[in-house]
């Protein structure tokens, strides 16, 4: 797609950037799906749960329930008011903690992407 983008450019053609986009779309959606399904077969899970903000986009969603149905998995994905950005999530649990008298994380706590979810940190 890339060089396709790059020859029209070189020729002085408009490039239709809802094609492209479309495309691109399309691309990372085969691939998420494909994967997600394959991960499930592979290690015996039932059910395929997509959640944060990609589960909204729509293209997703179908291409998800069409692979589920074909290969007899169940698809669970939140309504797309309830798919937000997973960061809002998290932000909205760290609410709910403090609430409940947990005491909030220091202002310099670092972020750690590589951390593994079971690790739990202590002010």
């Amino acid at each position: 797609m890339a060089r396709w983008v790059q020859a029209k450019e070189r020729a002085g053609e408009s490039v239709p950037v809802a094609d492209v986009a479309a495309s691109f779309q399309e691309a990372v959606v085969d691939v998420l799906t494909r994967k997600a399904v394959l991960a499930c077969q592979d290690n015996g899970v039932d059910d395929l749960l997509i959640g944060g903000g990609v589960a909204a986009n729509s293209r997703l969603r179908a291409m998800a329930q069409a692979r589920c149905d074909d290969a007899g998995l169940r698809l669970r994905v939140p309504r797309p008011g309830l798919c937000t950005d997973n960061g809002a999530m998290v932000a909205a649990l760290g609410a709910q903690m403090v609430l409940r008298g947990r005491a909030p994380s220091p202002l310099d706590l670092p972020a750690d992407s590589s951390m593994p979810v079971t690790t739990v940190l202590s002010a």
